[in-house]
């Protein structure tokens, strides 16, 4: 298949899924211009069989569509985990801004299947501060699911909001008594009794990502 014909079909797929050329290149996590320049100047000449096999399993078309092998099997559509334009502090306590959500990351359906979790109710948001350090540090993309606000026996790691803040702390019951935990030993422990101002549970935290550089 000549290099026109894979630029055509690369843009007829987003066209259908709905998606910019700059959002497929983030995906990748390449600068936005990536696949416009492909599209536009042939360059690169060919897509990386990398690049070729995450276009293909998120527009959930043949990767032979794409340059790849002949007779290559249709991938199975990613889903978009949105992003949210907010931060839940890992410290004092961060003001909460108007959620707004903006195109997030493109996870396998097998793996959230795998997690136990479900799309619809997934929202990737950014932690802020060092009161949940070193399980979580400032910058860290958490992976939150907005419909688990359960605390069992062993606790959890939740996103809250209390008294106008979005904050990540882990969570734990002592008889009628919730104790909101920083894991940083410097930060001191909060503990609230039946007759206290409630927290809201946002979501448990299900997967920290963390860039490394």
């Amino acid at each position: 298949m000549d290099g026109a014909q894979i630029r055509t079909n690369l843009m007829e797929a987003a066209t259908h899924r709905g998606e910019s050329l700059a959002a497929l290149s983030r995906l990748l996590g390449r600068n936005a211009a990536y696949l416009q320049q492909f599209v536009t100047r042939g360059s690169p000449r060919v897509l990386g069989e990398r690049e070729r096999h995450t276009l293909a399993a998120y527009l959930g078309i043949d990767e032979a569509d794409l340059g790849g092998p002949s007779g290559a099997a249709r991938g199975a559509a990613m889903v978009r985990v949105p992003r949210i334009d907010a931060t839940a502090s890992a410290g004092p306590g961060a003001i909460l801004a108007e959620d707004r959500a903006r195109p997030g990351e493109a996870i396998d359906p097998a793996l959230l299947r795998q997690w136990g979790v479900r799309a619809e109710s997934l929202s990737i948001i950014t932690a802020q501060g060092e009161s949940m350090l070193p399980t979580i540090a400032d910058g860290d993309e958490m992976l939150v699911d907005r419909s688990d606000s359960r605390i069992g026996a062993r606790g959890g790691i939740f996103v809250l909001r209390f008294d106008g803040t979005l904050v990540v702390k882990r969570l734990t019951k002592r008889g009628t008594a919730l104790d909101v935990i920083s894991d940083n030993p410097d930060f001191a422990t909060l503990s609230f009794g039946p007759g206290d101002a409630p927290l809201e549970i946002v979501g448990r935290v299900v997967r920290i990502t963390r860039l490394l550089k």
